[in-house]
Parts: structure tokens; sequence; C-alpha cells
């Protein structure tokens, strides 16, 4: 028989399902997962086991949302919203206060409206000065509020990433002290799988499929080693722009990634060679879909995609790229099941 967990959340932004995932694994209860791009259903819906709802959360009616709480539970409402103006692969738009802007703020003012007893928050590091962020922080009245920036490579996820991480709790004192845990490393989560030539695909797997390569970048990657940089080609494979001295500042693309590490941070992109540190350790190629979803936590069993259906790289990238790595979602999910738990431990002794 199942056990049922005491708290039930709500996901908004959900993608492809990451923090569900972490959260799932962690013992929480998801019911429903909101996401304006309806391609996140079949991969939201076969794994996480919730109702999805294809909707802009900034239109979203708060009151809609209540219901999908499981009655007697302690709810919690979660969200990652889109962290474009934040990012550092974004820098063009770092000054324009637009719709992603508005979004972080909508979540402050959902949460306002439900008063769920439970929230968190995941999102990019310079969020945290904007000003937006201290609007959200405003409207989280009556929490008790903490938040920290994160390095999920201690949580034990495979990868390099920094995500700040907001908790919120009306029930009681909450901190965001989030246990250590065995790091892990590219050897561990992908060493598995089946080899790849570029531009191939498993005919078991279609998410464990590569990119084509041009003839030079062949040669490139053949002439790079783990942990390298371009600077280890001879001088005839180097890009026009890194002949020139601009060009020196920029070593960490057309890299491969070493096995007894953590991979850089998966972006968007990931599945580009020339866009990262993104080449395989030792196959001449750059990492998979299937690849870049292991390094970002989830299990690879994971289903995408229906049955014979061919993914996008570009399509795929972005949601893989964008998605709440596991490894935080169950963290967590755990620190909030500590949490009501030394709540009511508290309680009792009254």
């Amino acid at each position: 028989m199942t056990k049922i967990s005491k708290i039930s959340a709500i996901d908004l932004f959900c993608g492809v399902g990451g923090l569900s995932q972490g959260l799932k694994q962690a013992g929480v209860g998801v019911e429903l997962g909101v996401d304006i791009d309806p391609l996140c259903r079949f991969p939201f819906e076969q794994n996480i086991k919730a109702a999805f709802s294809a909707e802009d959360v900034a239109n979203i009616a708060p009151e809609s949302l209540d219901q999908y709480f499981r009655e007697g539970s302690i709810r919690l409402l979660a969200g990652c919203a889109p962290c474009q103006p934040f990012s550092t692969y974004s820098r063009s738009a770092k000054r324009a206060r637009g719709a992603d802007w508005y979004l972080v703020e909508r979540f402050g003012e959902i949460v306002r409206t439900l008063k769920p007893e439970l929230v968190t928050m995941e999102n990019v590091p310079p969020l945290a000065d904007a000003s937006v962020f201290g609007e959200l922080l405003g409207l989280l009245d009556g929490y008790y509020v903490d938040w920290d920036i994160v390095e999920a490579k201690q949580l034990g996820l495979p990868q390099t990433r920094q995500r700040l991480v907001l908790v919120a709790s009306r029930l009681g004192p909450i901190s965001l002290k989030l246990p250590s845990k065995r790091e892990t490393t590219v050897r561990d989560a992908i060493s598995g799988l089946p080899p790849l030539k570029a531009g191939d695909a498993d005919a078991d797997d279609p998410m464990h499929c590569a990119s084509k390569l041009s003839d030079l970048n062949l040669k490139r990657i053949q002439a790079s080693r783990p942990g390298g940089t371009w600077r280890d080609w001879p001088t005839e494979l180097r890009a026009a722009c890194h002949q020139k001295q601009s060009g020196q500042t920029y070593p960490s693309v057309y890299g491969r990634m070493r096995w007894d590490a953590q991979s850089p941070t998966i972006t968007t992109q990931c599945f580009g060679y020339g866009n990262g540190r993104f080449g395989h350790p030792e196959q001449d190629r750059a990492i998979s879909l299937r690849e870049a979803a292991m390094l970002q936590g989830f299990p690879r069993a994971y289903k995408f995609l229906p049955d014979g259906a061919k993914p996008s790289f570009a399509t795929f990238g972005r949601l893989i790229g964008n998605a709440v790595p596991v490894e935080i979602g169950q963290a967590i999910g755990e620190l909030f099941l500590d949490h009501i738990e030394n709540q009511s431990t508290q309680t009792s002794h009254y």
C-alpha cells in the first residue's frame, strides 16, 4: 500500500518535471503541473503521474488551483519562473523588465491569494540583486522565509550549477540548510550508455542521439582532451575569432567533459559541441539529449516523448536545459518533510 504524503504540491512553470520528479522522489505528493508549453504535457503526465494544465501562469486564476490540493493535506506551492532576464546567457535582456520579470512577482501574488502552508521557488542567482526579488519577498508577508545560493553538485548532481533557492512556511521558522551528499561525476551519470557517433541515435532510445559534426569540428574534437580547451588544437584548427586577442577570453567553448569531475552547467544549447564544454569525455561527439537529461538528474528511463517520435535538438535542448535539476527538487522535498515533522514534534510538547 502506497503511503500518502502529508504534503500536497502544485508545480507552476513545471516544464518537463524536474522539480516535481525530485519532490516525488523525496516523498511529496505532486497533484498538478502548470506550464504554457504544451510539449511538457507528455513527460509530466507520463513520469509524474499527475494532472497537467497548459496555461499561462500570468493569466491563471489562483482560486482555480485550490481544487487540486488534496483535502486535509499541507499545501505546497512550488515554481521556477522563466529566468532569461537574469541569466548570464542573455545579458542583452537584463535591463528590460518584460513579461518574464512579471512572472516572478505573479508567483508571489498567487501565493498571497492561496496562502499555502509551504512555498518554494528556484531561479538563477542574479535574481537576488533584482528589485523584483525584493517585491516577491514583500508578498510573502506572514511567512517564515529563508533563501540562499545553492551549489547543486553538493546535493549529488553530477553538474556544477548554482541556483537561488527560496523556502517559506506559515507553520513555523524554516532554514534552508540542505545536507551535503556524496558528489557524483560525469562517469557516474552517463558511462553506462551505449556509444554513439556524431549524428547517430540509439535504436532503443531516440533521446540518446548526438548532433552532427562538420568535418572541421570532427577534427577539432579529435584534437581535444578532457578538461582542455581550443588552445590544445593546432593553429590551423582554431576559429578566426580565437586568433584575435579578443578571443583569448573564451576558453570554455569547444571542450570535452572530464569523466571524474562534474559537467559544466547544462544549458539549452548543450547538444552542440561548439556551445560550451559539451564534448563527450572520449567519444568524438557532443553529449546526447539523454546524457544531458541524466546530468540534470533525470532517471535514465524518464520518458520525454511518445514511442516512435523523434526529438528535435533545439526543442528538447531547451526543455532539458531549462529544467530544475532533480536533486534540487529532492533536497527541497526532504527539507519540507523534515520541517513538518519537527513542527509536529514541537506542537506535541505543549
